[in-house]
């Protein structure tokens, strides 16, 4: 039996305390995770409002671990997730009388951020790892053979994200693989518009978040799967065609098949108009939209 929201049946019960009337009709969805798919979501939820005035939908944030455990928990009726179930969570669910039901609602370029005064164009997945890896040596600009005379201390400065984000494990695995781990010592920072922040302002940084972060205020790096493959520039559209080599898919996570509200809301979001919505976001749609 699929688990109602706490939300959803306080939000009932105050109707019915209050003797119906016409609030009584209007519904509010729970949606809650990922850091970088907040800014969309927000965005969607705003534009829904226009598509009925009686739903609303309450966003917040805290990363993909903290709304699949929302979800988990049955305080949430739509989890906002940029990774993947693991294996414990989907037996935490399960335990808990929950089927999370997994829905593709976009995808995303996960950029490499570096200063403007940094010289490196070109990366590759081998030289992340050297930089972010356990097992990495790079621990200065010049290891990467570059003068970077912006850099006084020549030190290389990790940002990273906390580790209940979902960009910190989708990052860890494609970089570092399965089994690999982090190096200690980097700047674990909350937010994806932290992570570009810190990077703006720091000569020596590196750092990683979604596409949509990015600013004028740094530069992005093309990246090569391998010394000698060709680098390709994070963009909507090498996300779309799978080019990028960090491209990951934006998910949303229901418990169990959803229905009502939930089923129109996520079919809204699916549909064109929610589509148009995610890349004006700078996130690549699930498919090709009609003009």
């Amino acid at each position: 039996m699929k688990r109602i929201p706490l939300f959803l049946g306080l939000l009932a019960m105050l109707a019915a305390a209050c003797g119906g009337g016409a609030g009584s009709d209007r519904v509010v969805l729970q949606n809650k995770g990922s850091d970088t798919l907040v800014n969309v979501a927000q965005a969607w939820a705003e534009k829904y409002k226009e598509v009925n005035p009686n739903l609303a939908v309450a966003v917040t944030g805290g990363g993909s671990g903290t709304g699949i455990s929302a979800l988990i928990n049955g305080t949430v009726d739509i989890a906002n997730a940029s990774r993947k179930l693991k294996a414990k969570e989907l037996e935490q669910a399960k335990a808990n009388g929950v089927e999370p039901k997994e829905f593709i609602v976009g995808y995303d370029a996960l950029a490499v951020f570096l200063h403007p005064s940094n010289p490196i164009e070109t990366l590759t997945i081998a030289q992340l790892a050297d930089i972010y890896g356990e097992n990495g040596t790079a621990e200065n600009w010049d290891a990467l053979g570059i003068d970077f005379e912006g850099c006084k201390s020549g030190e290389i400065i990790r940002v990273s994200r906390q580790n209940n984000s979902g960009t910190y494990v989708y990052f860890k695995d494609a970089v570092l693989g399965k089994t690999g781990e982090y190096k200690l010592g980097s700047r674990d920072m909350h937010g994806s518009k932290d992570v570009v922040d810190l990077v703006a302002k720091t000569p020596c940084a590196i750092g990683y978040s979604g596409l949509a972060y990015a600013t004028h205020e740094v530069k992005m790096a093309a990246i090569a799967m391998e010394a000698g493959s060709p680098p390709v520039m994070p963009s909507v559209e090498s996300a779309s065609d799978g080019s990028y080599p960090i491209a990951r898919p934006l998910l949303m996570y229901t418990a169990g098949e959803p229905t009502g509200a939930v089923k129109e809301y996520l079919d809204w979001i699916l549909s064109d108009e929610g589509q148009r919505l995610i890349v004006e976001k700078g996130y690549a749609p699930v498919r090709a939209l009609q003009n």
